[in-house]
């Protein structure tokens, strides 16, 4: 899923959940940062003090992708989150290892993920966390069939669109199967480019095992949005077991007609139409302007650091330790921890 889904959608389904404005920004802006956070290292400040972050995210052809400690360090609990099959623990797939760590939907494994950040709401950085773990849940439905890893799993053959978005020309699919198909590595979805991702398409491809794979993008975005919508309901309760109902109907409505109307192929492009449809206040809880900034002034790095760039040193100011973009460093940290040193070894995992 690209900004789109990972920031505006994201606010939606957390506005709609209950939560108020603010805290509803965090929570999307967290789940689209994953995206964004590709640098790590440490942070130097004037008076000594030190904070050291990690990265969330890598881009496709970045060097570090060709790293197998770096893929199970980034890829894995952050973008392909393992599924182990769809079974729970002390239950293995059937053949070898990495049918383990293929993404699955609404895995046992992601719903563990969940459940604890429902119950771990005393941390400072929860709020973030619960943004980080809206960007993993989501993309466990459509990375799907993909795993996070250099592995034969991820080939993709005859990749083509079988709705009629007209977005797709035939000289692009040319590109796609030809160009692409050799200069990006069988990691996660790479080889399908931003099939995935895209709410509107309707596709089909042969994976890595030479099944035929078919795909409703639009269906499969939506189940991710019921999903997402009753794990905030019940971070709001505080109660990871509390039943609890769907979208209302007519939202549901906006949030799919938004998702099949905008035939952009561009991520950034449809993250505007859902910027625009928010400000016109085409949802329940009405008009609201929202934004978004990875970088420049208004980012949450600038707010903290008093820059986006990195420095040799950087002047420290009291804000730092409250800031969001200190906060959701934290989350990160706190999420790998978590899925790589508790949650996947409950599933006899073992990624890093």
């Amino acid at each position: 899923m690209q900004i789109d889904f990972h920031h505006t959608t994201t606010y939606v389904l957390a506005r709609l959940a209950g939560f108020p404005r603010p805290r509803a920004d965090i929570i999307a802006h967290a789940s689209q940062y994953v995206d964004d956070a590709t640098s790590s290292g440490t942070i130097y400040f004037d008076n000594k003090a030190l904070y050291h972050r990690i990265s969330s995210a890598h881009k496709m052809l970045d060097h570090r992708n060709l790293l197998a400690l770096a893929n199970h360090q980034v890829w894995l609990p952050f973008h392909f989150l393992p599924g182990n099959g769809g079974k729970g623990m002390g239950k293995n797939p059937e053949g070898s290892f990495i049918n383990k760590i293929i993404c699955v939907p609404n895995s046992f494994i992601a719903r563990k993920m969940i459940n604890k950040v429902i119950i771990q709401q005393d941390r400072l950085y929860s709020l973030h966390g619960l943004g980080v773990a809206m960007h993993v849940y989501a993309d466990t439905w459509s990375h799907q069939g993909f795993a996070g890893v250099l592995h034969s799993v991820n080939e993709v053959e005859n990749a083509k669109e079988t709705g009629n978005s007209g977005v797709f020309s035939g000289s692009l699919m040319e590109i796609i199967r030809d160009v692409l198909d050799d200069t990006i590595p069988p990691l996660g979805h790479g080889r399908a480019t931003v099939f995935p991702d895209i709410p509107f398409l309707s596709w089909e491809y042969k994976n890595g095992r030479g099944e035929k794979i078919i795909r409703n993008n639009t269906d499969i975005f939506l189940q991710a949005t019921e999903y997402m919508f009753r794990a905030m309901k019940r971070y709001l309760a505080k109660n990871p077991a509390l039943k609890v109902g769907g979208i209302n109907p007519a939202d549901k409505v906006q949030i799919k007609r938004l998702f099949t109307e905008i035939k952009e192929q561009d991520g950034e492009k449809r993250h505007q139409v859902w910027l625009k449809a928010i400000k016109d206040g085409v949802f329940s809880f009405g008009p609201e302007n929202i934004f978004y900034a990875a970088r420049g002034k208004r980012s949450w790095k600038a707010q903290a650091l008093g820059t986006s760039h990195d420095l040799p040193v950087h002047t420290y100011k009291k804000k730092f330790l409250a800031s969001n973009w200190k906060l959701f460093h934290d989350a990160v940290q706190a999420h790998r921890f978590s899925i790589v040193n508790d949650i996947l070894p409950r599933f006899g995992i073992c990624a890093a």
